[in-house]
């Protein structure tokens, strides 16, 4: 393994990692405001799609390439 692929693993072991720890506080704060269900479903969507953005990002890097 070389250290790219070290780096590139990490990267993503570690953002994968802290996106959970932010899903968890955004669900435990979602909880106890009790926010309207259109809030709470416009959260999730932009909180699901800012990681498939960084993989789309990945994606067309790796083709271009």
């Amino acid at each position: 393994m070389t250290v790219a692929q070290f780096e590139t693993i990490g990267l993503w072991l570690g953002l994968t990692a802290l996106y959970i720890f932010i899903v968890l506080a955004i669900n435990d704060v979602l909880k106890k405001s009790q926010a309207p269900l259109f809030g709470r479903l416009f959260v999730w969507l932009v909180l699901f799609l800012s990681p498939l953005v960084f993989i789309i990002k990945t994606v067309v890097q790796h083709f271009i390439e």
